[in-house]
């Protein structure tokens, strides 16, 4: 089969692997129809996920058809439509049943990080059961592929996380796929702002569309003035990061207002510093989080019933055999206006 592969820092290309096989009886094999690239990609690219080896194929999100399961599978069977969720769950550990599926004893984010992943014609999907969801009759399946990683990912640790609320302040950093992707499920708490900040004109355009109240370039340097100014020197209640960044972490913790929270989403490569001599009497808090996908089967039927337009992340299409063409679209988003690609496997 053809499948996408990271061979070391920058590196990459696609190659020939041997089908996978059922190794573990609650295994499933299933047959990629669409997948997608994730801003972590680029990160384990650049060598900033140590657990992510030379010679893994990469891609943790994607929709399919199952081909074989194991016979400890008992929710799904050859022929299914499914969503591969990004964060594989056995169910059974003790984080499991406190519902941090992402630190599942034998599963967690293990999907193109520490086993074979999406960005291939077929994938292993370890604990299938509670791995995969049904897809519903006549749904559409580029919107599905933003249910296996981003939609949760935001709404998890960028909305819940940050406790956003009816009538709040939200100030979200960064307005890339997952920061537009906390933006659209923020808004089911109706907050009173929700401002986004970012670098790039066109991004923040989108954000407009997608419900943002205001918006803000950090270009130049003033966006901590400009937060201050628009909340009348109070800071925002929550700040989320959305980029992975030292500058846009320390961001956050200069708009933060007494008693807000500061939700972190991206991926650090490297050391953040924290301003304890700033925050210490702040009462502020600070959260991380891996997603969970608890909030998967919800955010499935918001999308189904199109209180959420998850298409609208979707913005360039390429087939299996172009996904270094792909990643190159996604990898350069400010000269080509790159939000998710889909990648069609089959």
């Amino acid at each position: 089969m053809k499948a996408f592969v990271y061979k070391g820092q920058l590196s990459k290309g696609l190659e020939d692997r041997p089908k996978p096989e059922v190794i573990a009886s609650t295994d499933a094999i299933v047959k990629i129809t669409k997948t997608t690239i994730c801003g972590t990609d680029l990160h384990i690219l650049k060598g900033d996920v140590p657990t992510c080896k030379p010679g893994r194929i990469l891609g943790h999100e994607g929709v399919g058809v199952v081909e074989s399961v194991g016979h400890g599978v008992s929710s799904f069977k050859p022929g299914d439509r499914v969503l591969i969720s990004c964060i594989s769950a056995c169910g059974k550990c003790d984080y499991c049943r406190k519902q941090m599926f992402s630190h599942c004893t034998s599963g967690g984010w293990i999907l193109g990080n520490t086993i074979d992943g999406t960005q291939a014609e077929f994938v292993r999907v370890p604990h299938a059961d509670n791995s995969l969801y049904p897809i519903p009759e006549g749904a559409d399946e580029e919107a599905l592929v933003m249910l296996s990683d981003i939609l949760p990912t935001g709404f998890e640790c960028g909305v819940l996380n940050g406790k956003v609320q009816p009538g709040s302040s939200v100030a979200i950093v960064g307005a890339g796929p997952i920061g537009l992707a906390t933006l659209l499920t923020a808004q089911f708490y109706s907050p009173a702002e929700i401002i986004m900040i970012d670098l790039d004109d066109k991004r923040l355009e989108v954000a407009n569309r997608f419900g943002a109240t205001s918006v803000i370039n950090s270009a130049d340097g003033n966006a901590v003035e400009k937060i201050m100014r628009q909340t009348g020197g109070r800071g925002v209640d929550a700040a989320i990061e959305a980029v992975g960044i030292p500058a846009t972490f320390a961001l956050c913790e200069q708009i933060i207002a007494p008693g807000g929270t500061i939700a972190n989403i991206g991926v650090h490569g490297v050391k953040v510093d924290l301003h304890l001599e700033l925050l210490w009497s702040r009462n502020i808090s600070i959260t991380t989080r891996l997603v969970d996908t608890s909030s998967t089967p919800m955010l499935l039927r918001t999308v189904q019933s199109r209180k959420i337009n998850a298409k609208q992340l979707v913005t360039h299409h390429f087939k299996l055999d172009q996904i270094i063409e792909a990643y190159e679209t996604f990898g350069q988003a400010a000269t080509t206006g790159a939000l998710k690609v889909i990648i069609e496997a089959g």
